[in-house]
């Protein structure tokens, strides 16, 4: 049997979605698993082996194109017994469609009777995490109990660890706190860039070095953390490949993050991860491995899931300190030290 799933659009969400096709496995050992995504995610893909295949899907957020979807569609014809729907637009069911793939599965979403042929209905009190509700896409239609969720895990190996270290000229001397102060979202997401600047000072008077990532988008931010420690991190912020952010996130000893799809790439790679949770709720998407620590203070206003603070203040994120922060980092790092 043949599946194909359209993938989500960000970074977290093509993680979670691994417990997905964990969860395929489960129920049909030999079941090919082909995934529809964006092409930024299909180097993520090749670090799940329950995927073979990567689809790009050559459209824009938001773009419609529906004669070039038809044709993806059309191009996908006689290849699967089952599609599964992963995003809530209507949009995203539209290559299934065209593909005639007997069995078009997802949640209702805006409107895609007919566009669907395996419609479910969400209750959200069944299913309060976003991980929940793609794995209940692999149950039968009516199942009662939530379903079972393994967590995602990336792999890795030695190899290409070793060529994104050499080609990076890295080395990795000493303990290594991976600092990832960006979230694609918006500000309301990220704790203040002072705060990392910190961070990143007390793990270098105990001797261990700094690497900070992120995206293009993310650089002021990271600039502006190495003005502020007043030593030397190593910035890989908008410089590495998707496959290289994975191989060199593997190899730190803690990781401290944002609610961003870094901090879900780190908790699938097992590693010990500090999250900071601002205008989001950590009930909804937590880092899904067992060596975490969650920083969120679920104030009146919270979670307004805004890109900025509604109100201007963003208490959300000031008020949890450096303090705690650090000492969370400590904990996981004595604990956990290199494994996890």
């Amino acid at each position: 049997m043949a599946i194909l799933v359209v993938g989500p659009s960000w970074v977290g969400d093509i993680v979670m979605a691994q417990s997905l096709f964990w969860a395929l496995r489960q129920r049909q050992s030999q079941v090919q698993i082909d995934v529809l995504a964006p092409a930024w995610s299909l180097p993520l893909l090749r670090h799940m082996p329950e995927v073979r295949t990567g689809i790009c899907s050559p459209f824009e957020h938001g773009q419609l194109g529906l004669r070039a979807r038809w044709a993806l569609g059309r191009s996908l014809r006689g290849r699967y017994e089952q599609a599964i729907v992963l995003p809530n637009a209507w949009k995203s069911a539209l290559v299934p469609w065209a593909a005639r793939i007997p069995q078009r599965t997802g949640w209702l979403g805006e409107g895609r009777w007919g566009l669907l042929n395996d419609v479910r209905h969400l209750d959200t009190q069944r299913l309060p995490q976003m991980v929940q509700r793609f794995v209940a896409l692999s149950q039968p239609v009516g199942a009662v109990e939530a379903p079972v969720v393994s967590p995602p895990q990336l792999q890795v190996s030695p190899a290409e660890v070793q060529t994104a270290l050499q080609q990076r000229r890295l080395v990795v001397s000493a303990p290594v706190l991976a600092l990832c102060p960006g979230a694609a979202y918006g500000p309301a997401k990220r704790w203040p860039a002072a705060s990392y600047a910190a961070l990143a000072q007390h793990w270098q008077r105990q001797g261990g070095v700094v690497w900070l990532f992120g995206s293009e988008q993310d650089q002021p931010a990271c600039a502006e953390i190495q003005q502020l420690c007043g030593a030397v991190c190593t910035d890989l912020s908008g410089h590495l490949k998707l496959s290289e952010t994975v191989a060199l996130l593997s190899v730190a000893t803690v990781v401290v993050s944002n609610d961003s799809g870094l901090m879900h790439v780190a908790a699938a790679l097992m590693r010990p991860v500090v999250a900071v949770y601002g205008s989001t709720s950590p009930v909804f998407a937590p880092p899904l491995s067992q060596c975490h620590r969650v920083f969120y203070l679920d104030l009146e206003c919270s979670p307004c899931r805004k890109r900025e603070c509604p109100l201007g203040h963003l208490a959300c994120l000031h008020q949890i300190t450096v303090a705690q922060v650090w000492g969370a980092v400590q904990e996981l790092a004595a604990e956990y030290g290199a494994t996890c």
